[in-house]
Order: structure tokens, then sequence, then C-alpha cells
């Protein structure tokens, strides 16, 4: 087989009764969710599979829900065999990847990305910032657009996801001025985000500190495999700079698409998303149709995937 990359989804991929059919197929999977419980005091199982969704949808709450989800998918595929060469995951997923590698116990990752969660919604306040995009534009084409648009705001690039598909982060003035620019422009689709801060920017550095505080909390253990960094792109293979490039990437774009290309560039031409959703997917087909891309999110797309790889 070649040289196998697990990729791990970020926030809003989630949904109600994620991950459920995993635990009902494997019985055991359901001490992650008691982990999980004991580390937040709070009943993840219970939002995770009966919801509502308005409170699984709060960040707080999302953000570990999404690794919790990611961890149980993951767990039967490694059971069966399967051995990554190296990982990665996009923004929130990141951390996940560094559950693998084991840089993290998994109860110490639970508990910060649930402090993640609620640092990075309250830095600025409900409804004074948000994201937008501009479906099938380049950086180039963008840039302009963003300077115009910064003249009514603070505004940044916050997401380069794949070709066509990047996102800024900001003041809601000059995000909705940004989608007027950017239509006249001749984007294929301008809109804002159902996402209620400016995730990935500057204007989350106050969150980035608060976070460097949490981190001092846990312990890092050594890593076991290979990480590919949301804040430059490059494959982090210890974990002296760990703590760092976390709390960067809070309030600096994630590179996804130039994370991708790394991992291409380096001879990988598998990958299989594990946790909610086929997002990560899409992005990567888009970034290289040649690639084989796989996804578990369910008993059934996980037996799938063994079935393809010959695990």
């Amino acid at each position: 087989m070649s040289k196998l990359a697990f990729v791990f989804p970020g926030q809003g991929s989630q949904y109600v009764g994620m991950a459920k059919s995993m635990v009902d197929q494997f019985p055991k999977l359901d001490e992650l969710l008691e982990k999980a419980n004991h580390a937040l005091s709070f009943d993840m199982r219970k939002l995770m599979f009966e919801g509502p969704e308005s409170d699984l949808s709060l960040t707080a709450n999302t953000q570990p829900a999404m690794l919790i989800a990611s961890v149980i998918c993951m767990t039967p595929f490694l059971d069966a065999g399967a051995k990554p060469d190296i990982c990665a995951g996009l923004s929130l997923g990141e951390y996940t990847a560094h559950v693998l590698s084991g840089t993290f116990d998994f109860e110490d990752a639970v508990k910060l990305v649930r402090k993640r969660g609620q640092y990075m919604q309250k830095e600025v306040p409900e409804g004074v910032g948000g994201m937008a995009v501009a479906v099938g534009m380049s950086e180039e084409e963008l840039k302009p657009c963003l300077e115009e648009a910064s003249q009514y705001g603070q505004i940044y690039f916050s997401n380069f996801n794949c070709p066509g598909q990047i996102t800024v982060s900001g003041e809601m003035k000059a995000l909705q001025k940004y989608v007027e620019i950017t239509e006249k422009k001749g984007s294929k689709k301008s809109l804002l985000l159902n996402v209620s801060a400016p995730f990935h920017s500057p204007m989350l550095v106050g969150a980035g500190e608060k976070m460097s505080m949490e981190f001092e909390k846990i312990t890092l253990h050594d890593m076991k495999v290979p990480v590919i960094s949301n804040a430059d792109a490059k494959v982090i293979n210890d974990n002296t700079n760990v703590k760092n490039l976390l709390i960067k990437q809070i309030y600096n774009p994630v590179l996804w698409q130039q994370s991708i290309e790394t991992l291409i560039h380096e001879g990988y031409e598998t990958f299989v998303e594990i946790g909610p959703g086929t997002t990560l997917k899409g992005l990567i087909k888009k970034i290289n149709r040649n690639v084989m891309v796989y996804n578990i999110s369910d008993v059934a797309t996980l037996n799938q995937t063994l079935e393809a790889l010959r695990i």
C-alpha cells in the first residue's frame, strides 16, 4: 500500500447522532464517552446522540464533540490494523491528529478543545465579527477586494481550504462590503458564513493568550506519528513547538490547501478522512483529483474503507 495519511475534520461537520453506530457496534467505545464525561463533568453522550442540535452547534460544545466523535471513528480502524504514516486535521481537527500521534492524552485534549471553543467564542462579542467566502476566486484576485473592504473595518484571510475556496474573517461591516465587492468582481457565490466569531484572525489574539495558560496545565508526550501544522503547513516530528503552533493557529490563517500540497509533494496518494461528514474528502479532491480519498464516519464507511485498502 502507498503511504497513508489520516485527516480529521473541524467544526461545521457535526450532526446529532454522529458516531452512534460505531458505539452501538463496538460497545467498548463507550469507554471514550465515559472518559469525556468525566473530564468535562458534562454528558457528552446525550448531547452527541440526542442533541438538541442548537446546543451541539455551540462552539464550546461542538469542538469537544467533534474530537470525541473522530476518535471513536478512528479506534476500530486502528484496531483492524490500519497504520497511518502521517496525520493532519483542519483547525480543531489538528487536536485530534495529536491525540492519534500521542502528543495529548485523550482527556487532556477534550478539556483543551472545550476551553478553546469557549475562548474563541467569547473573545469577540456576538454580532461584532464573523466570516465570509467568495467562491471561485484566487488569492491574487481576492487581495484587492480584501484591501478595499478593510476601509470599513478589520478583515483578514482566514482559511485557505482549496482552489477557489478561501474564507475571510473580520468585523461585520467589512465582511458585508467584501461580499458586495467580490460579487461585482465575478465570484461564483459570495456570502456570510453561519458562524458567530471571526475565527483564525488577529481579532482572536486574546483567545490565543488564554489558551497558552491552558497548555501550561497539561503534559505533552513524545509524538508517535508526524502531524502537519495548520499554521505553517510543515511536518512536525516532535512536540517541541506544538503548543506555540496550536496557539498561533487560533489567530492565523488555516493553511489547509498548502498542508495537503505538502503531503502530496512528500509522496502521499492515499488519504482517509476520519470523523463526521465528508468535507475534507471534497476539499482534497479539489486540490488534486488524482489522489485516493476515503472516509470513515460510521460502521458502513469503516467496512468500505477497510475493504478498499485491504486491511
